[in-house]
């Protein structure tokens, strides 16, 4: 692994140093720090808030937690932090692992007050006590952690983005882990040895178990959409990168960018782009910074399973992408064959039992549900949560993903977005990635967000567009005509009659940077429609 450590110029003329991880000090220096969080108290099965950067000592903690069959609760750093303390007190860890800021932070804000008792710091050790990740590994040292975790055991507790609502702590067990690792090799045509620059840091966690290089970039990993192109495209270039996963924010920046000064990444063969829909204009836009023979994938899945669904770039140009802009929703390809994908008719009811759902018919628009290895069971101290999310099937989990969709005559499934973002009017029902998409495709704007004012089914169809950027201070004056003559030709678009120009850049999550908060947008266009 390669973790950057110095960062010398800009532009072009960038340089940055990095310091390196073999397999073997990952190995030996892990189970020092597994054995020294063992003896300061933190046993199997005690849950740990690790708060950390990107960085050797991320990858060092996390590895020693599942060795010493501890929990890890990971949280996304930027959400709000009234989310991130209800995030905390949820998952009523014993222990804390974090850099000087974090235990600043906990210490102010009370963050776990009434059930963390251990505490290690990486980095200088202030006012809050405990003891120090060196002191850790330098106790351990030598030591042996006769710990065996079971496939049923919990590993993890992974809280979701919340970007539909307060996020969700994950169950994950060791099972799920490992499934996920064998999805991915065999999906992706992992080869030990591939040199990966993943921006999403727990997607990192991966490449060890896969044999795997590392190259960690230098960005902000809560704002991939603002990373610094010419950073990327150096760590690239000076390990000869052959796949790289990011969010579809990120994919647009770095694309652009190579686009405007005419770059190619020679050395890269494959991306996976997750987090968000990738509309086929992005992949478009992204082959042309690639190599001919290199493959994009925009495997489709969520937190709570993870992939479920593959499908290539190539696949989702020409007729495919015709069908997009037309209103068809986004394609993410076919099911991976150890998954068992099916569309059930949509309700925000509880469904206990499967024989409680109705399936839907080819090209019917339903509830994405799923059925595999690596689909987890419950979220963490949550039993309502879980009860609206999971199905039983004569023992086995079956996952409401939340999302609508639903399945061509050639076998591929097809995203038409959230469920709690469908709008429901007196005309029938409208999905936010069939809508937008042909607006979307128009050209007149950069893009669009479907809200629905108003209680259902008697909801008001908003749309609300951003445009690029140049064109926001002089915006045409005839841009809502144009939107509403678009509209008249689609039936689908028919009934929506309020076009509204947001005046920034749209609210989106804080892990990918792609997902559009249409719940803050439909507050906005409320309020906009009530002046």
């Amino acid at each position: 692994m390669h973790f950057p450590i110095k960062v010398q110029g800009s532009g072009e003329r960038v340089q940055i140093s990095y310091q390196d991880l073999s397999f073997g000090a990952l190995e030996t220096r892990s189970n020092a720090i597994a054995a020294g969080l063992k003896l300061s108290g933190i046993n199997a099965g005690a849950r740990v808030v690790v708060m950390l950067r990107p960085s050797p000592e991320f990858f060092l903690v996390m590895f020693a937690l599942f060795k010493l069959g501890a929990v890890p609760v990971l949280v996304d750093p930027g959400i709000d932090k009234r989310a991130l303390k209800s995030c905390l007190d949820n998952a009523a860890a014993s222990a804390f692992i974090g850099v000087p800021l974090a235990h600043a932070a906990r210490a102010i804000l009370g963050w776990g007050r009434d059930t963390i008792t251990n505490l290690v710091t990486v980095g200088r050790r202030w006012f809050w006590g405990g003891v120090t990740l060196v002191e850790i590994e330098a106790s351990g040292a030598g030591q042996t952690v006769p710990i065996t975790t079971g496939p049923d055991d919990l590993a993890a507790i992974l809280f979701t983005s919340g970007s539909t609502g307060v996020p969700k702590g994950v169950e994950y067990k060791h099972r799920h882990f490992v499934a996920q690792v064998e999805l991915l090799r065999s999906a992706f045509k992992i080869a030990p040895g591939t040199i990966n620059l993943p921006t999403f840091p727990p997607f990192a966690l991966f490449d060890p178990a896969l044999g795997c290089t590392s190259v960690i970039p230098v960005m902000d990993p809560t704002r991939p959409a603002i990373a610094d192109p010419y950073k990327l495209i150096s760590a690239i270039r000076q390990f000869s990168v052959a796949s790289l996963f990011g969010s579809p924010a990120l994919l647009r920046n770095l694309a652009a960018h190579c686009e405007q000064h005419q770059q190619k990444l020679a050395s890269v063969k494959t991306i996976m782009s997750a987090g968000a829909p990738v509309p086929p204009a992005l992949v478009q836009l992204a082959r042309q910074m690639l190599p001919a023979d290199a493959q994009i994938f925009t495997p489709y899945g969520a937190t709570e399973a993870l992939p479920v669904a593959v499908v290539e770039g190539r696949d989702l140009l020409g007729e495919v992408r015709g069908l997009s802009e037309s209103g068809g929703g986004i394609c993410v390809g076919t099911p991976l064959p150890e998954n068992t994908v099916r569309i059930i008719a949509i309700s925000d009811a509880v469904l206990t039992h499967w024989h409680d759902a109705k399936l839907c018919a080819v090209a019917e628009v339903g509830e994405i549900t799923v059925r595999g290895p690596s689909v987890t069971e419950a979220y963490f101290n949550a039993p309502e949560k879980t009860a609206l999310a999971k199905i039983d099937e004569d023992g086995v989990c079956v996952h409401r993903m939340g999302d609508v969709g639903y399945f061509d005559a050639q076998g591929r499934l097809w995203y038409c977005g959230r469920k709690s973002h469908r709008v429901q009017t007196a005309y029938g029902t409208l999905y936010t990635e069939q809508v937008e998409a042909i607006f979307n495709a128009s050209g007149l704007i950069l893009r669009s967000a479907l809200v629905g004012v108003g209680v259902a089914p008697l909801q008001t169809p908003i749309l609300i567009f951003e445009l690029p950027l140049q064109a926001r201070a002089a915006p045409p004056f005839d841009i809502v005509v144009r939107l509403q003559a678009l509209a008249a030709t689609h039936s689908m678009c028919a009934s929506i009659s309020h076009f509204l120009m947001y005046s920034g850049s749209f609210p989106v999550d804080i892990r990918h940077n792609a997902k559009i908060n249409r719940e803050k947008l439909c507050l906005w266009a409320a309020q906009h429609l009530q002046r």
